[in-house]
């Protein structure tokens, strides 16, 4: 049995969930999101609470109980709060800027590596080496800071690269005389 699955998804206020066939909407004050959910799951909104259950005993519908379940609330966590993820520069020259819709991120390469911002996603840079990455999606979020992180990750000797927030980053010892 699930010990995820079974927990009901609380809707918090100023959220809107609504099942329509084999889809899943939220309506919030960051956004609005759907998903498709899985033909072995039934789900059900009742009493400001989503709950989920799976439709038989197959290991497949076990499965896809406590995933649901999970999706289910990052889907309605993400229109009511969002998601963010922090990136923070280290190493001397390397600063990130937003111009438009492009990330200008300077990375001790030749050129500046300009990465597009997708629809449903906001970059913010507070300061130069700190970057502030915001959405509904928590996957969509997920994927931006790992391809923003991808252009230069942190090295192991004097920890120069992108890295999150709260990583840490194993040092090191540099060569012997």
């Amino acid at each position: 049995m699930s010990r995820i699955g079974k927990n009901p998804v609380a809707i918090p206020e100023g959220v809107e969930v609504r099942l329509q066939g084999d889809q899943l909407f939220a309506k919030g004050k960051v956004g609005e999101h759907s998903m498709v959910l899985h033909d072995d799951v039934a789900v059900a909104v009742e009493d400001g609470q989503v709950l989920v259950s799976p439709r038989g005993n197959s290991k497949m519908a076990r499965n896809m109980w406590g995933t649901t379940r999970s999706l289910v609330d990052s889907l309605v966590t993400g229109v009511s709060q969002g998601f963010t993820y922090v990136l923070e520069i280290s190493g001397v020259g390397y600063r990130a800027a937003v111009q438009g819709k492009n990330l200008q991120l300077q990375l001790g390469y030749s050129h500046d590596v300009l990465y597009p911002i997708p629809e449903g996603i906001s970059i913010k840079c507070e300061r130069p080496t700190h970057i502030a990455i915001t959405g509904a999606n928590r996957q969509q979020v997920g994927q931006v800071a790992a391809e923003i992180r991808a252009f230069r990750p942190p090295e192991p000797y004097k920890g120069k690269g992108i890295k999150y927030e709260n990583e840490y980053i194993l040092r090191k010892e540099g060569k012997k005389k």
